[in-house]
């Protein structure tokens, strides 16, 4: 999974702009996308305004504890990674069928938040029990929602690319190449 979102959306730590002696990799969302393309041929890329983009491979190793789904709806983009135990419950809660995929669910639980009631986004999330991570776009009102389980047991990196964009990603890898520094 990758996500790249320019400055405006995603504002990443100043910390993360200064230079390694020694190490200088930072790329563009250009060439970050350009990488990823070539490693993972047949992933799934959403391009957004501006040049942002949300993608997400579809590796033939994964095993069921590295589960994945991709939601999109209405200008709503969400990559979910792993597993909640409590989906049942959250289905019935939100009104989903039992075929609701856990993106399905946070797209709801988004729309929700957005537009029926005055919770706080750390409401949400902690009915959410199970081990992941998420990255929801709102491309209609520019809104950014990442997330992951309170444990970190599902990994979700963080850095800034070289034009000052936010870059996340669940592979440690691909933010070090992209980004020289990584939080998460």
């Amino acid at each position: 999974m990758l996500a790249v979102f320019e400055k405006a959306i995603g504002n990443p730590p100043e910390e993360l702009g200064l230079p390694l002696v020694g190490f200088d990799c930072k790329k563009t969302r250009e060439e970050i996308s350009e990488t990823f393309r070539l490693l993972w041929p047949e992933s799934t890329f959403y391009h957004l305004s501006n040049g942002n983009f949300m993608t997400l491979s579809h590796d033939e190793a994964q095993s069921p504890l590295h589960q994945r789904s991709m939601f999109v709806t209405d200008g709503i983009f969400c990559i979910f990674i792993r597993t909640l135990v409590n989906i049942c419950e959250l289905r019935r809660h939100y009104g989903l069928s039992r075929q609701a995929t856990e993106a399905m669910l946070m797209v709801d639980a988004y729309k929700v938040l957005r537009d029926r009631a005055p919770y706080p986004p750390d409401q949400v999330i902690k009915d959410l029990q199970g081990k992941f991570a998420f990255v929801l776009f709102d491309a209609k009102s520019n809104t950014l929602f990442v997330a992951r389980d309170r444990e970190g047991s599902v990994e979700l990196k963080w850095g800034m690319a070289g034009d000052g964009s936010l870059v996340l990603s669940d592979d440690p890898n691909t933010i070090q190449e992209a980004c020289g520094k990584i939080r998460g």
